[in-house]
């Protein structure tokens, strides 16, 4: 079918891939509960955006020229570590600076966001198109389920790639109206709020370390 082989198993492939936790569902999550539902969908269109840049990248063949050049390779994976761990220490660090001024009544969602939130339409693209275990995953993935001596490869990947964006869309969605419902329990509970920020930015340097240590193979 349109050159693709195995569709379902690529399917639930695809699904499992999603549900694992990672910096992008974590980012849009925090999102969600801090600035609401409006932020948190800029946030996953800027999910999007860089799933779709890395998935063209992989089928045009960018991927496995960085995958060939190991000093490539690893100028990327630590600007993504070093984003990461940026990203992460900023959320910690407005955390704090708010339970300090606990005294102040806290700020609406659409009010000023917190540090690390900031234009999360661009943030969450950076964090994905800085990812290059990311390139190289989209790349030995799509390349199973294309179909050798097919005419019209382009035509395969849209179709493997509009697969990825639709169970995306429903993960970051469920994630988005998730983080709504917290938003209104961070509101109440200043201290709840204060560790589930300080653990989000703990996963973010988790993250940017993770990336640092990671291989190529």
């Amino acid at each position: 079918m349109l050159g693709i082989t195995d569709f379902w198993t690529y399917v639930l492939g695809v699904v499992a891939i999603i549900l694992l936790p990672g910096p992008n569902s974590i980012f849009v999550l925090s999102v969600g509960a801090q600035r609401g539902v409006r932020a948190g969908y800029q946030a996953a269109g800027g999910v999007f955006l860089g799933d779709a840049v890395l998935m063209i990248l992989s089928a045009t063949g960018v991927a496995s020229l960085i995958a060939a050049y190991p000093a490539l390779f690893l100028v990327l994976k630590y600007a993504g570590a070093a984003y990461l761990s940026w990203v992460g220490v900023n959320i910690i660090r407005s955390a704090w600076r708010r339970w300090r001024d606990r005294a102040v009544p806290a700020p609406a969602p659409t009010g000023e966001p917190p540090a690390g939130m900031q234009r999360p339409f661009r943030r969450a693209a950076v964090i994905s198109l800085l990812n290059p275990k990311a390139i190289l995953f989209f790349v030995s993935f799509f390349i199973q389920f294309v179909q050798p001596g097919y005419p019209h490869p382009e035509l395969s990947f849209l179709v493997l790639g509009t697969v990825v964006q639709f169970f995306s869309a429903l993960y970051l969605s469920a994630l988005i109206f998730g983080g709504r419902y917290l938003a209104g329990q961070f509101r109440e509970r200043r201290r709840l709020a204060t560790g589930a920020t300080t653990a989000v930015g703990t996963l973010f340097v988790g993250f940017g370390i993770k990336l640092a240590t990671a291989s190529v193979g």
